[in-house]
């Protein structure tokens, strides 16, 4: 069982930036396939960002390319989540997920969460207009 948590998440004003970050919490490990997913109360879950730490490949909602990038800087350190341009419409709380630990293993499909299995408490991002 993978164990995740996030952090990074505060206050900031439109058109702000912000970078959350994702680490394995205790003796647990950040897997091949991570992915970040946002929700709040009454909206559906989408799919951020997903990152393959073996080839370093990477993916994103259409929605919000060009305002975020997913990165690390080796397999040792955390997962990253660097947000521009931040709007109100950005106000969630974020996950950090893990999904499957082999070479190539995020799908195709990362962004409906269902090959993820170990997720983070959330950190919660608020973006004031």
């Amino acid at each position: 069982q993978v164990h995740l948590v996030e952090s990074g998440g505060r206050s900031v004003q439109a058109g702000g930036s912000l970078r959350l970050s994702c680490s394995a919490a205790g003796y647990s490990y950040i897997p091949h396939c991570v992915a970040w997913f946002r929700q709040v109360p009454g909206k559906e879950r989408e799919g951020v960002a997903a990152i393959d730490r073996g080839p370093g490949t990477t993916s994103y909602a259409d929605s919000l390319k060009g305002r975020i990038t997913i990165s690390q800087d080796n397999a040792k350190d955390p997962v990253y989540l660097q947000m521009m341009g931040l709007k109100p419409q950005d106000t969630d709380m974020y996950y950090c997920a893990a999904g499957p630990d082999s070479y190539g293993a995020c799908s195709d499909r990362w962004y409906d969460g269902t090959e993820f299995t170990g997720w983070g408490p959330g950190t919660q991002v608020t973006v004031s207009s």
